[in-house]
């Protein structure tokens, strides 16, 4: 007597499919937190760059000239995408009548941004500068050395000032948070 024998089809089962999305999901996330961190340091490593080549050029033009780029007779500190003029005096850029960088020395070399972010800024005609923004959207802060003693006290976010003796220039970024007075002391980036 013949029994019929029951084969079973082939193809997975709902609990192996469900199986195998998982183990591609936990992959993923792994793989996107990986990406994340790179282009997060990648970041860092350009906004570094940017605050050493302000605070380079600072004291390029201070070399050159024996002079600070901005007139205030204290410790001031400028805010690169609210206040361009200290980016045009470095970057000679300057189309006023008694201008601070008189020979026009190009100190300052950063490549251009878009939509606010990520280097320079220039006005719509090319001719002057607008801002200089960090790769999050934020500005970089610069605190120059008015009274000329050779001492600032730069203070980013979360407070942690610095007394900072013989320097003439200090510069900073808010970071990936943006936040100013505040937020992640951890992901600023300074050039001391």
């Amino acid at each position: 007597m013949n029994t019929p024998t029951f084969r079973r089809q082939r193809g997975f089962t709902l609990v192996e499919l469900l199986v195998v999305i998982a183990i591609i999901a936990v992959l993923a996330a792994a793989g996107f937190a990986a990406g994340n961190a790179a282009v997060q340091k990648a970041k860092r490593t350009t906004s570094l760059a940017t605050a050493t080549a302000v605070e380079a050029a600072v004291n390029n033009f201070f070399t050159e000239y024996g002079y600070m780029p901005v007139d205030d007779a204290a410790d001031t500190t400028v805010e690169t995408n609210v206040d361009a003029n200290l980016i045009t005096v470095l970057s000679g850029l300057e189309t006023v009548a008694t201008p601070k960088n008189t020979r026009a020395v190009k100190f300052l070399q950063a490549k251009e941004g878009k939509a606010n972010k990520n280097g320079m800024i220039y006005s719509a005609d090319g001719k002057s500068v607008t801002g200089l923004y960090d790769p999050w959207g934020g500005g970089y802060h610069v605190m120059l050395d008015g009274d000329y003693n050779e001492r600032i006290a730069p203070a980013p976010v979360g407070g942690g000032g610095a007394s900072l003796n013989g320097k003439r220039v200090a510069v900073w970024s808010d970071g990936a948070d943006g936040v100013k007075g505040g937020g992640k002391a951890a992901d600023d980036v300074k050039t001391w």
